[in-house]
């Protein structure tokens, strides 16, 4: 049977929030094209509602998560990584079309993706022994410092860097114990929403991980003003943008991690995790012995 009369199936994009695959509340789309201006897709245009709903998932998610241990954090990740290696195909198309680039050159971007998340999957039981530790002391005192997740991090991603960059803001965060809520790229936002599915199929638990798609420019300003949000990502912000994201997220003591020049081909080292990781510092008496006082 001949099939030039088939009609194609077109794929329909929605957000990823709470481990579920909802449209925007708006009702809203816009159209994304690829480099050349071709039309690609209908991605959902996200809204203050959508924002403000991933934010809930993410809080929601972020006890269990935090409270996993790092071991199981690092197969979770590592299992993403796989989901990822099966659907490479997809992304070096979407990544290709998206960022205008040659078949080879996007599986180059696609793979080095997917090392980035095994990158960060083994770093997951090993970053508390690097950036934590016991201090000393002039007393009979255990002091050990250890790192803890920040909590709900908002992450707007790299608007040029449709895969490799979103997977390099993303994976530090949630490596760490903590919840995300993302703000794709505005010109590329399918690979984004396509990671969102292969996140459904991983064993990541729903609301871990947050995507929306849409405008930075109109969600940015209500997730840094959210007084449930911990600390925010400025690397796909503009200047301005940054500038004033930025002043709204000083009205609960976010943290924030400042745009710069990145090129994210390059090895990342430890700052991302760091960045959104607060030191938790217990001190304890060791106890004495006797009038000696000798300790133990």
């Amino acid at each position: 049977m001949s099939d030039t009369t088939r009609l194609g199936v077109f794929k329909t994009y929605k957000l990823y929030v709470g481990g579920k695959f909802p449209r925007s509340e708006s009702g809203r789309v816009y159209e994304v094209t690829d480099s050349k201006g071709k039309w690609l897709a209908n991605a959902p245009l996200s809204s203050r509602k959508d924002a403000r709903d991933a934010v809930v998932a993410a809080r929601k998610a972020f006890g269990g998560w935090a409270g996993a241990t790092a071991y199981n954090r690092g197969q979770i990740l590592y299992r993403v990584a796989e989901m990822l290696e099966g659907r490479r195909d997809q992304f070096v198309r979407e990544v290709g079309e998206a960022e205008g680039l040659s078949k080879s050159k996007a599986a180059a971007v696609v793979d080095a993706a997917i090392d980035r998340w095994v990158w960060y999957a083994g770093w997951t039981d090993k970053i508390a022994q690097v950036v934590g530790g016991a201090n000393p002391v002039a007393g009979p005192y255990f002091n050990l410092s250890t790192p803890e997740p920040t909590g709900v991090v908002t992450v707007v991603a790299p608007q040029d860097s449709s895969f490799l960059g979103l997977v390099s803001v993303i994976a530090p965060v949630i490596a760490t114990g903590n919840t995300a809520v993302v703000i794709a790229s505005e010109k590329s936002p399918l690979p984004a929403l396509s990671l969102g599915e292969v996140l459904a199929t991983s064993d990541l638990p729903g609301g871990v991980v947050n995507i929306l798609s849409g405008k930075a420019s109109e969600m940015g300003p209500h997730l840094a003003a959210h007084q449930d949000v911990n600390a925010i990502d400025l690397t796909g912000a503009d200047t301005d943008l940054a500038r004033d994201l930025e002043i709204a997220a000083a009205d609960n003591l976010k943290r924030v991690l400042r745009p710069r020049t990145e090129d994210f081909a390059e090895s990342p080292g430890t700052d991302r995790m760091t960045a959104f990781l607060e030191t938790k510092t217990v001190w304890h008496p060791t106890g004495s012995l006797g009038a000696s006082g000798s300790a133990y």
